[in-house]
Order: structure tokens, then C-alpha cells, then sequence
């Protein structure tokens, strides 16, 4: 058993990936403290000072099972929490309650002293914006198709009219359901000039030249730790039926790792899933970062040592 202080693992209740990674942790006698932030109430309740302080902040949160000292945590694991809505109160009450969530114990929890962050929320939200992404991703060398991003009507027809095939992608994964309740999502899809009109110019839109590929790439970056696995199906979009999908690990090129690596790096980010595609060439395309992706299937279906790469990091804790 550890004697150093806790991981924080910040999620929300159902989450198979973060439990992978607690069953690693308790394997080698780490203690956890698990919560969500929607907890914040009589099942979260936290206290941090600031001033005349060792270290700021110091305090402590409470949950139901645990309370631990704020400059005890070693790491947090930044997962997929929730925030509060407040459905209780009205409107105006409402934002003001999830504005001092947000500030208060979301801020205290982004201050943690002596801690490491896989990743860090703020880090995770910097990382997220696929055009930063994008320019990041050429400017270390890796091969990017051609993108627009775009709400000018005239330059996206140009655009397709230059390129050919073409896809759109969502810069931004929103929840999204119909007036019937019935829930949404947006793949990657082909799009032709034909489609696109004047209701192109309310927002900017991301519109990516196809790549003639053979297979896709799923990169997961934990510390220094790369797992790579080959993805092969007949899908553009091979999120969009994991049934058609087969695996099987692969070695990167040392040059597109290292330029993964360092893209974490830019970004200051622990861990992140990288999308590539391998063309009939053999060549690898860039397409997307995600900084807190999905990864606890990939295990399953490779038995690659992911969440005991977590756990390394997490255990750890900060290295200076």
C-alpha cells in the first residue's frame, strides 16, 4: 500500500475507461478518490484557502466515501466529468449557481499544487480547437489534406471545384437531438458543390480534401508510451459501425511519433488519441487530435497495455 496521497479520478458515473484505469491503480494499492463535479453538494463538499498557505490551495474535499487534503493529491484524471445544471432554480439562478461551479470548484481543482494532470481541463480545452490542431500538426511536419474552414460560400464551392472529393466534419462534437427527442450525430460524410448553399454562411464550416486510404490509425499517446493500431473496415467514417471494424497493433515511422510526442508537448497534454489514415501508398495522413479520447475498447480487442500506462503516469504523480 502507497503512502502518497490519492489519484482524483474527475468523472461521470458511467465510465468504462476510467474504471480500467481505478482497477490498475487499486491492483498496486493506490487510493483513489472518485467524483463527479454534478456531485458538488452534500455529495462533494470542498473547502480551499488561499493566503498564508505552505501551499496553495490547501483544504480539503469530501465526498460520501473519502476526504482528502487538496495539497495531498498526487495526480488527477481528468475523464469525462459533468457539470451541474441546476434544473431546480430558475434561469437566472441557475447560470449564477453553475458560474460559481465553475469558478470556484472547478477553478480550485485546476490549481492543485504539486500535482500532475492527465490533462490538465484547461490544457484538454486549448487542444480541442481542430484549427489550432491543424496548424500545429503541419507545422511539425506531418502531412495534413488540404482544409478549408469556411462560412464564404464562393470559397467552398472553389474549394470542392479545386479538390474534387471532398468531406465535411464537425469542428466540435455537440449533443444533439431532434424535436422527437431521438439523439444525433454527425459523421464524416461526403459533400458535393450541388449541396452546399447560402445556409453555409450562418457558421463556419470544415470541409477536408478525402484521402484515398486503405485502413485508419488510432495513435494513443500516454506519457511516453505510444500505442498504435491499425483500423481496417470499408467505412469512410469508421466510428460509424465499430462491428465492420478489425485491429491490429502497428510500429509508427520514428518521425511521425516523435512529431505526436511533441504535438502533446505544444499543447502541454499528458495523454491524447491521434486519427490518422494510411493511403494505398503506405504514406500516413494527420486528421485530428482528441485530447481525452475513447480508448478502453482498443484494449480489449488488441490486449495492448493501455490503462497500465494510466497508471504509471497517474501513480507518479508530478516529477517536479
Amino acid at each position: 500500500m502507497s503512502d502518497a496521497g490519492p489519484v482524483a479520478v474527475v468523472t461521470e458515473v458511467d465510465d468504462v475507461t476510467a474504471d480500467m484505469v481505478i482497477t490498475e491503480l487499486n491492483k498496486r494499492g493506490v487510493p483513489v478518490v472518485r467524483f463527479d463535479l454534478s456531485d458538488v453538494g452534500d455529495r462533494l463538499l470542498l473547502s480551499a484557502r488561499f493566503g498564508a498557505c505552505p501551499a496553495s490551495p490547501a483544504g480539503h474535499l469530501r465526498t460520501p466515501s473519502r476526504t482528502t487534503t487538496l495539497e495531498g493529491v498526487r495526480s488527477v484524471y481528468w475523464r469525462r466529468p459533468t457539470w451541474p445544471h441546476f434544473d431546480n432554480l430558475g434561469d437566472s439562478d441557475a447560470r449564477f449557481a453553475a458560474a460559481q461551479v465553475r469558478h470556484g470548484l472547478g477553478g480550485t481543482l485546476y490549481a492543485l499544487p504539486n500535482c500532475r494532470y492527465v490533462n490538465h481541463p484547461l490544457h484538454n480545452y486549448g487542444a480541442e480547437h481542430k484549427p489550432l490542431q491543424l496548424a500545429v500538426a503541419e507545422h511539425l511536419g506531418l502531412t495534413v489534406p488540404p482544409t478549408l474552414i469556411s462560412n464564404d460560400l464562393d470559397a467552398i464551392r472553389a474549394f470542392i471545384t479545386e479538390h474534387g472529393q471532398l468531406v465535411y466534419k464537425a469542428l466540435r462534437w455537440t449533443p444533439y437531438r431532434r424535436s422527437d427527442g431521438v439523439g444525433l450525430t454527425t459523421w464524416t460524410e461526403p459533400v458535393t458543390t450541388s449541396e452546399v448553399d447560402e445556409n453555409v454562411t450562418v457558421v463556419p464550416h470544415l470541409f477536408q480534401a478525402r484521402v484515398n486510404k486503405v485502413a485508419d490509425v488510432r495513435v494513443v499517446v500516454v506519457g511516453p508510451r505510444v500505442f498504435a493500431i491499425r483500423i481496417d473496415s470499408d467505412l469512410l467514417d469508421w466510428r460509424a459501425d465499430y462491428s465492420a471494424l478489425t485491429y491490429k497493433p502497428m510500429t509508427l515511422p520514428t518521425g511521425v511519433e516523435k512529431a505526436l510526442t511533441a504535438h502533446l508537448e505544444h499543447f502541454g497534454l499528458a495523454s491524447g488519441s491521434f486519427d490518422l489514415c494510411i493511403t494505398r501508398d503506405g504514406d500516413l495522413h494527420w486528421l485530428e487530435l482528441n485530447p481525452n479520447g475513447q480508448w478502453g475498447w482498443l484494449e480489449d480487442e488488441t490486449g495492448l497495455p493501455i490503462a497500465s500506462a494510466f497508471a504509471d503516469l497517474l501513480e507518479q504523480g508530478a516529477t517536479q
